[in-house]
């Protein structure tokens, strides 16, 4: 069956799943492996392992936030195919759900305590983007995608340059959410206004800083 073909009943089950299955179980990688996976370990500092561990806690909280922005804008999506869109980048975030994971727990990392919070809360600015249209729903993508490139950027050089299994992973992210932004922008994404663009940036340094801790 295709996606187009659910009913808004089977919609709601499946999002149900997927916010279970983000929030408290493990995600499946939907496609391709850890690109770190197959890299030596690196000898790191105590200090060291807990900085990188609280690194990749945070990106791994951004990638719950991207699961319930994406699955906020499909269920409020009004074309079928910027639906599919939304969907489909949703599948290659669950990789870099379950990257990120997968290295917290090398790293000896737990999950932030607030993900269920900053779940519940991407859900709804996800479902107001989409209520708002699909020039600016996919306009919200761009500009999400724009902020997790530069947010990548500091987390990139933070770690050392030998600790390839965690660059492995953040560079290859850094290169998805690249192309998310360019498959949006092309799809018919508007620009945001600068006062959105704003709140936006604010909104994700309150997680980040709060994730980093807990």
């Amino acid at each position: 069956m295709n996606n187009r073909d659910y009913s808004p009943i089977d919609r709601a089950l499946i999002g149900m799943d997927q916010t279970l299955r983000t929030l408290f179980g493990r995600p499946a990688v939907t496609e391709r492996v850890n690109p770190g996976k197959k890299l030596p370990e690196v000898e790191l500092t105590d200090e060291e392992r807990l900085h990188i561990g609280r690194l990749m806690r945070v990106n791994h909280t951004g990638e719950v936030c991207a699961q319930a922005l994406y699955q906020g804008q499909a269920l409020t999506a009004r074309d079928h195919s910027v639906r599919e869109r939304l969907e489909r980048s949703a599948q290659e975030e669950n990789d870099h759900l379950a990257w990120c994971e997968e290295r917290m727990q090398e790293l000896g990392a737990r999950k932030s305590l607030f993900n269920p919070l900053w779940y519940a809360g991407s859900f709804a600015m996800g479902t107001a983007a989409g209520i708002a249209g699909d020039k600016w729903s996919l306009g919200f993508v761009v500009e999400t995608e724009r902020q997790v490139e530069d947010h990548l950027d500091e987390h990139i050089a933070q770690v050392p340059a030998d600790d390839h299994r965690t660059r492995a992973v953040l560079d290859q992210m850094k290169l998805d959410e690249a192309h998310h932004a360019q498959v949006a922008k092309g799809a018919g994404g508007a620009e945001l206004p600068e006062p959105v663009k704003l709140a936006m940036r604010a909104i994700s340094k309150v997680m980040t800083r709060g994730a980093y801790w807990i």
